[in-house]
């Protein structure tokens, strides 16, 4: 099993960021993600994923567009959002699964 899979196993919240360096809304992500990572600590995991870089992760989580955000747990989806979402959302979800 490679560490991907690995991590979205995990027992606790594993925010997945598909992202681009290209993408303009995939900046505005990084500072709201710091921010809930700062908030929530070391309940949750947040990594970034590079589409480009990963093409493969992309077309198994069929990414269409980017940001992409996707919560996993224990190596299913809890949810998923395309676009900028705000902090106080995602630490309502992180919270509530």
């Amino acid at each position: 099993m490679n560490k991907f899979q690995e991590l979205i196993n995990s027992d606790k919240p594993v925010l997945v960021d598909f992202f681009a360096e290209w993408c303009g809304p995939c900046k505005m992500m990084a500072p709201i993600l710091k921010d809930v990572k700062n908030k929530l600590g070391d309940a949750v995991t947040i990594v970034k994923v590079d589409v480009d870089k990963n093409p493969d992760a992309a077309r198994q989580f069929n990414i269409q567009g980017v940001p992409t955000l996707i919560v996993f747990q224990k190596g299913e989806v809890k949810w998923r959002q395309s676009g900028v979402v705000q902090a106080r959302q995602i630490e309502h979800v992180l919270n509530s699964v």
